[in-house]
């Protein structure tokens, strides 16, 4: 049965874009909404001619780019940001919402807005931000930055316990769900997956490494965001470990706060081998990954369980070597060792890490074997169909009969 649905992705991620126009294909009426004045990597955001026509694409913006880490002017932008897309989605009458990667306070106001209507609210979860802010608030404001996160956790288990259904993308978030009294037969695990269609395998020298003067060199390249739960201080001691060394390059697909720490710091440790670029069109990302020799994560150990990079799936589909700092439960580490694509470290492991960026570059037979995985893992695990019949069971589920 054909369902109305707006489905909400604050950062207007490639995936869930995907899922929208599968949606659309079997008939629903889809509406996809994003924030366009937060800086992140973005999907195919945009009518395709091969679109159907009950799919349709919203941007929200603010009235100048989201303020990530000021606290006091990112409380305003979510209330400004939160009217505007109750205004959105005034027009378009859903049947059902989910929303992904959104601010507390703005799905705070969205969920609200279900229950005044009735209209089943399903929140897609890719992390648990309470949990998250809070350990990095503690770290850096101590008391103060300690009962802020209490009052973020307070709101996230609030806001979960009242939606019609939780779809988290790791098995590791279930007890914490549970423990915070969501029931059992509400909480569904989805793992995130990366849209294998738009990704292909491009040859190492195409148009966007030319033009980029990577070419000629060994490429050790890092994309998405870089903020204060990665670790970007990893990345800058790397690239001073190969300073002597100038066929070595490391290119940074980036914007905002880690970026501009890493810039700032390569200026000051006079590296010239840190190429630091904004974020590219959609259309060229899968140059941006073929021009890489290896293609680098890093995360914070405060992020833990709770914080799953996507970009590790998107980089599968690239069929590249994945180098990545990790901490031992998250799920990102555990599909690389599955997949064996890569080398994982414990993110304190600066050597380690060094060391295995040095034995990649090395190793050609090594990467293409790693590469190879990679890819193999994408086409075995990334269908849509199968994923996106698992939504619509949610859907069904959350709906009154």
């Amino acid at each position: 049965m054909a369902v109305r649905i707006a489905l909400h992705d604050y950062a207007g991620h490639p995936f869930q874009v995907q899922l929208s126009r599968e949606l659309a294909r079997r008939d629903h009426h889809v509406l996809h909404l994003h924030c366009s004045s937060v800086r992140t990597g973005k999907g195919a955001l945009a009518i395709a001619p091969d679109d159907p026509p009950s799919l349709s694409f919203r941007a929200i913006s603010l009235e100048e780019e989201f303020e990530r880490y000021s606290p006091w002017r990112r409380v305003l932008q979510e209330h400004q940001y939160a009217a505007r897309l109750l205004s959105s989605l005034e027009k378009f009458r859903p049947e059902l919402i989910m929303s992904a990667n959104t601010p507390l306070f703005v799905q705070r106001r969205l969920l609200a807005a279900c229950k005044e209507r009735a209209i089943p609210f399903v929140f897609w979860q890719q992390d648990i931000l309470g949990l998250g802010t809070r350990a990095l608030a503690r770290k850096r404001l101590r008391i103060l930055g300690t009962v802020a996160g209490e009052v973020l956790v307070a709101l996230e288990r609030s806001l979960l316990r009242r939606s019609s259904a939780v779809v988290v993308i790791s098995e590791d978030f279930v007890p914490i769900l549970q423990s915070w009294g969501i029931p059992a037969n509400r909480i569904h695990v989805i793992e995130n997956w990366a849209p294998l269609d738009e990704i292909p395998v491009l040859p190492r020298d195409n148009d966007w490494a030319r033009e980029q003067g990577l070419v000629d060199k060994s490429v050790l390249l890092y994309s998405g965001t870089l903020g204060l739960k990665h670790n970007p201080s990893l990345l800058l001691k790397t690239a001073m470990h190969f300073r002597a060394d100038q066929t070595v390059v490391m290119a940074v697909i980036s914007e905002g706060i880690g970026a501009e720490w890493l810039k700032e710091s390569a200026r000051a440790n006079a590296l010239a081998n840190i190429v630091i670029l904004g974020f590219q069109p959609y259309e060229r990302l899968p140059e941006v990954f073929a021009s890489a020799d290896v293609l680098l994560t890093v995360l914070d150990s405060d992020a833990g369980v709770f914080s799953v990079p996507s970009k590790v799936l998107s980089y599968h589909c690239a069929g590249r070597p994945l180098l990545a700092a990790l901490p031992r439960d998250n799920l990102a580490r555990r599909t690389i060792e599955r997949a064996g694509s890569g080398v994982v470290v414990d993110p304190e492991d600066e050597n380690g890490f060094t060391n295995a960026a040095d034995e990649l570059l090395r190793r050609a037979d090594v990467r293409s074997e790693l590469g190879r995985k990679a890819r193999r893992y994408a086409e075995q695990t990334f269908a849509l169909g199968p994923v996106t019949d698992r939504f619509e069971d949610v859907f069904r589920l959350s709906r009154p009969v």
